[in-house]
């Protein structure tokens, strides 16, 4: 096989992990493919990686680059993974091993970035100046990009604003579901796939999972549209603490949760009360390249 230099980009997900291949010159997608992301098991998401490589470079003939999207960050002191809600990747040298399994160099970014600067490149927030990418699935992350560039930091947390506590609470709110992080409240515990089923769970006495509640909200069921409500309200607080301290022109929804067509109407209706200004000018938008635009972000990091 020959290297023609065709990016490959790879999202590891809580549940899914996600290959594409983007052709160098325009970035068109020739290849794409998804895993179930086995729970707990570290070795074995290295080796669902390496096994995708592997297979689009036999289905392309062709041999390319490697970025990879992952929840959390590379620690500067250390060189492992941090704060990962995939808790099994945490305090790994994941990109040692996984250089080492491809026999190549890899390049690893926090998934939030990726798909922020996916949207901000050639997606739903192109051309805007600053934008906030969120994602909203497994976990809450996020990623901020400015002039086409994202956002890092000194402690590689830029956007991290899922371990923020959850802005404003209700007294039925507090003190908030226990997080992975070891404290309470954050505003991943609200607002992550499982926060949304658990919210439900807790008013409803039974279980369903968010694409469900969102299809039987749509249907007229009063107890799944109540909860959509409860979301879609503290989604607005959240987001507007983050207009309060970044003004960005617009924010962008990512992860599963961003499919559920509402809240793109329903939100920025909501957030106005909280955000510090006569007016709100930030546009909240669906991403163009769908829910895992973050997979774009991470082939582009080569």
């Amino acid at each position: 096989m020959e290297n023609n230099n065709i990016r490959f980009g790879i999202d590891l997900g809580g549940t899914k992990i996600e290959l594409i291949a983007l052709a160098p010159e325009d970035g068109a997608e020739l290849w794409r493919r998804r895993a179930p992301t086995p729970q707990g098991d570290y070795r074995g998401i290295l080796q669902v990686v390496a096994d995708l490589v592997v297979e689009a470079e036999r289905a392309l003939s062709a041999e390319g680059t490697v970025g990879i999207g992952t929840p959390g960050a590379l620690s500067r002191a250390s060189g492992r993974l941090k704060n990962s809600n995939s808790v099994c990747l945490n305090g790994q040298p994941i990109v040692e091993d996984l250089q080492r399994l491809l026999g190549r160099p890899v390049r690893i970014a926090n998934d939030a970035d990726c798909f922020a600067l996916s949207e901000a490149t050639d997606g739903a927030a192109a051309g805007a100046e600053v934008v906030f990418g969120v994602i909203l699935g497994t976990g809450v992350g996020g990623g901020i990009v400015v002039r086409g560039r994202p956002l890092n930091g000194p402690n590689a947390i830029a956007g991290e604003w899922g371990h923020n506590p959850l802005p404003w609470p209700t007294a039925e709110e507090l003190p908030g579901p226990v997080c992975y992080c070891g404290r309470r409240g954050c505003i991943e515990t609200f607002l992550s796939g499982p926060g949304l089923a658990r919210d439900y769970a807790r008013h409803a006495g039974a279980a369903l999972a968010g694409p469900e509640i969102v299809a039987r909200a749509a249907t007229g069921d009063a107890v799944c549209e109540a909860a959509l409500l409860r979301y879609e309200e503290r989604l607005a607080r959240a987001l507007a603490h983050v207009i309060n301290l970044l003004d960005p022109d617009a924010v962008v929804l990512g992860g599963g949760l961003s499919n559920c067509a509402r809240l793109y109407a329903n939100v920025p209706k909501l957030w106005g009360r909280y955000v510090f200004s006569d007016r709100v000018d930030t546009r909240l938008v669906a991403p163009r390249h769908g829910d895992s635009s973050g997979v774009r972000g991470a082939a582009w990091l080569w």
